[in-house]
């Protein structure tokens, strides 16, 4: 299934019915009198998330939605019918735009959670509403009131845990795949990731939830490389794991790198709590290690975790702190 993040659509809802203008005729009843009915509301749009789903894909070939009319009251007091509903599901984790806003309208981070998108219109009153003592014979009903319509703007953001982050090639998806049964795409050169990725990794007798984004380059934030487009799915995370390659020459640059794209882009990312991983370590010698570490503490000002998700070296620690600092507030002091 493709992964989408963001979709743009109209929604509209129904008109309602208009009320009818209508007199009785009975043998029973030779003076009569009003029974016009009222007419039916129309139906609404809303928008509910659901569980299953990761991705708006569903939405590029559905642009435009309209939810039923409300049908007219006829005689007889019989009212009209009520126009359906439209109820679309996005995944858990959907932000609701309505243009030209820049504020989203409604947040969706529960299964179940609901939003409305455009209430139907109200559906018109019959003669018989009006009748009085003083008007024995109204001709006057109501017509139906019209829908609301606009274009909606739907932007995804991941919900997990902890959030993956590092240069291409930093060892992003293969710690995923290693702890996760999350079958990322993984090769020995740049920009295998394209889409993000989630992972569930099980801690003792509990689960953490990883998202894989592509990775980072400096100017991203300017539109190099991917982007930082797919860093809103981190924005939820409750702790950052920084994976910087020990392999490469300059480890205190690429974490600068990274930590400089994650400030530029801002939403709050560069002050939450971060892991600091020095990856691939079985791929150094001994001296390599200690010089690499020490190099990737200085920049940092943080205790840095020697890693191998080849290996498996220094995965289970690496999980036991995040998870265990998966809900610290931001700001806060990392061991």
């Amino acid at each position: 299934m493709r992964f989408l993040d963001q979709a743009k659509i109209h929604v509209q809802s129904g008109a309602g019915g208009s009320g009818c203008v209508s007199f009785r005729r009975a043998k029973n009843e030779p003076r009569g009198g009003p029974d016009g009915g009222d007419g039916g509301d129309g139906g609404s749009v809303f928008a509910e998330a659901v569980e299953g789903l990761n991705t708006l894909i569903d939405f590029r070939f559905r642009q435009h939605v309209k939810a039923g009319r409300g049908e007219h009251g006829q005689g007889a007091c019989r009212a009209g019918a009520r126009g359906d509903d439209v109820v679309l599901a996005v995944p858990v984790g959907t932000e609701i735009f309505v243009e030209p806003g820049t504020a989203p309208v409604a947040d969706l981070t529960e299964a179940g959670a609901r939003a409305l998108l455009a209430r139907g219109g109200t559906g018109g009153r019959g003669n018989v509403q009006f009748k009085s003592s003083t008007n024995r014979a109204p001709r006057r009903a109501d017509s139906g009131g019209e829908g609301e319509e606009y274009w909606i703007r739907l932007h995804l953001k991941l919900l997990a845990d902890v959030g993956l982050v590092g240069l291409p090639n930093a060892g992003k998806s293969t710690l995923l795949a290693a702890v996760s049964r999350a079958r990322p795409k993984i090769a020995d050169y740049p920009f295998t990731t394209l889409v993000p990725h989630l992972g569930v990794a099980a801690v003792g007798d509990e689960e953490l939830v990883l998202a894989d984004i592509p990775g980072l380059i400096e100017g991203a934030h300017g539109g190099a490389g991917l982007g930082d487009r797919f860093l809103g799915h981190i924005e939820r995370c409750g702790v950052l794991i920084h994976l910087v390659d020990g392999t490469q020459d300059d480890v205190a640059q690429a974490y600068r790198t990274v930590r400089a794209e994650l400030e530029a882009y801002g939403h709050g990312l560069a002050a939450k709590p971060e892991i600091v991983c020095l990856n691939k370590v079985d791929a150094l010698a001994e001296d390599q290690r200690a010089t690499q570490h020490e190099s990737l503490a200085a920049v940092s000002g943080a205790a840095v975790h020697l890693l191998s998700g080849v290996a498996g070296e220094g995965v289970r620690e690496l999980l036991a702190a995040a998870h265990r600092v998966s809900g610290a507030p931001a700001g806060q002091e990392l061991e």
